[in-house]
């Protein structure tokens, strides 16, 4: 299992939940493990988010590996200069 830390607005639509574990060994398997657990994060991950791992940020990156050691951090597009 792949312990994924939820961050600001996203740990409030899960109610309030900082660390979801899910079955997953890809980014891809990961938002999908997350809108399952957590519908109301659906919105937010479909306009899009990007994903740390062990520190490094990923972005569209769906076929990343993930391994079940690994930390793993959503976090939504942030926009600005």
């Amino acid at each position: 299992m792949v312990q994924v830390v939820l961050t600001g607005a996203m740990r409030a639509l899960a109610g309030g939940v900082e660390t979801v574990e899910i079955e997953a060994s890809t980014f891809k398997e990961v938002l999908d493990g997350l809108r399952a657990a957590h519908p109301a994060l659906a919105p937010v991950i479909d306009r899009g988010v990007s994903l740390a791992v062990d520190g490094l940020v990923y972005r569209n990156s769906w076929f990343t590996p993930v391994k079940p050691d690994s930390e793993v951090v959503v976090m939504p597009y942030m926009k600005g200069g």
